[in-house]
């Protein structure tokens, strides 16, 4: 089996309207079931939006320096993460499309080493 991470940034997500979210919410939870169900579930959450409660832990300088706010500005950064355990890139493009289709933008795939 090989890990997979699924994800979005959030700047991918656009503009709607605060009924076209809440009908998307339902939609995203019952893949997520799904892939519980599946026994393919590792994780799947969110990223919360507030820049201001994110911080940081660098230690390049070889003493660690714990920074409040985001490593550096950015105009990406991630909304939303699935980590899976599936047997190959077949099975984890299905679920990828599924929570494409569900979210309602991309999912971007990559293989967990």
């Amino acid at each position: 089996m090989t890990q997979y991470i699924i994800y979005f940034n959030q700047q991918w997500v656009g503009d709607h309207s605060p009924e076209w979210f809440a009908e998307r919410g339902p939609l995203a939870n019952a893949v997520v079931s799904d892939i519980r169900d599946a026994g393919a579930l590792v994780f799947a959450g969110g990223v919360h939006e507030d820049d201001a409660a994110a911080f940081t832990a660098d230690a390049t300088s070889g003493t660690t320096v714990i920074d409040a706010g985001p490593f550096a500005p950015t105009e990406q950064r991630i909304g939303g993460l699935t980590i899976i355990d599936v047997a190959d890139d077949d099975t984890a493009r299905h679920w990828a499309g599924r929570i494409a289709e569900a979210c309602g933008w991309p999912q971007e795939v990559r293989r967990v080493s």
